[in-house]
C-alpha cells in the first residue's frame, strides 16, 4: 500500500497482516475517490474512522489537508497508524484515537470536520450508526465518504445526511453524503 499523490507520493505504508483485522482500500479505488474529491481535500479537517493503516487520512494530508483525526478501536491498527504518520512526518497534523468510534466521537464534541471517511468492517451494519453520530460534527459543506461491500447497503438518508453519489469498483461501493438543509 502506498500514498498515490501529493507531497508523500510513492511512500509505502505499513499494514497489518491479515484481512480479518483491516481491509485496505485498493489503490485504484483510492485514486478514483481522490479524483472525485479533488480540491475538497485542500485545507480540510479530516476524520478517518475505522482507520486501519491510516491510508485515507494520510492520502488526504499528502494532498493538502490541514489536519486529520484517525479513529480505530484495534490497538494494533492504531499503532500502525502512528507508525505511518511518523513515516510521513505528519505528527503535527495528526491525532490518533484508540477507542470505539462511538466513544471517540463523543470525545470530539467541539470538533467540526470537512471530510469524513467511514470504512467500517464489512457486513456489520456499522455505517448507518456512524453516519447518524456525525450530524453535529460536520462543517457546512462537509462530505462524508462511506465504503461498503456490494452485498451491504447504506441508507440514502441518515439524519440530515443525504447520499448524493455512489460508485461501484468491483465489489466495493463508495457513497458520498452531504448535509441537507
Amino acid at each position: 500500500m502506498r500514498i498515490i499523490s501529493g507531497k508523500h507520493r510513492g511512500r509505502k505504508l505499513l499494514t497489518l497482516d491479515g484481512f480479518d483485522i483491516t481491509r485496505p482500500t485498493a489503490d485504484r479505488v483510492k485514486e478514483s475517490l481522490f479524483n472525485i474529491l479533488s480540491t475538497k481535500v485542500i485545507d480540510a479537517v479530516v476524520l478517518d474512522m475505522f482507520a486501519g493503516s491510516g491510508a485515507l487520512g494520510l492520502e488526504s494530508l499528502s494532498r493538502g489537508a490541514k489536519e486529520c483525526v484517525f479513529i480505530d478501536s484495534d490497538k494494533k491498527a492504531a499503532d500502525i497508524v502512528k507508525k505511518n504518520i511518523s513515516l510521513c512526518g505528519e505528527e503535527d497534523k495528526s491525532q490518533v484515537i484508540n477507542l470505539d468510534y462511538k466513544v471517540a466521537l463523543k470525545k470530539l464534541e467541539n470538533k467540526k470536520f470537512d471530510l469524513v471517511f467511514i470504512d467500517p468492517p464489512y457486513s456489520k451494519d456499522i455505517e448507518t450508526i456512524a453516519l447518524g453520530m456525525l450530524n453535529d460534527k460536520l462543517s457546512e459543506d462537509a462530505i462524508v465518504v462511506v465504503e461498503i461491500d456490494e452485498k451491504d447497503d447504506v441508507q440514502d438518508k441518515v439524519g440530515n445526511l443525504v447520499k448524493c453519489d455512489s460508485r461501484k469498483y468491483g465489489r466495493t461501493i463508495i457513497s458520498f453524503f452531504k448535509q441537507e438543509y
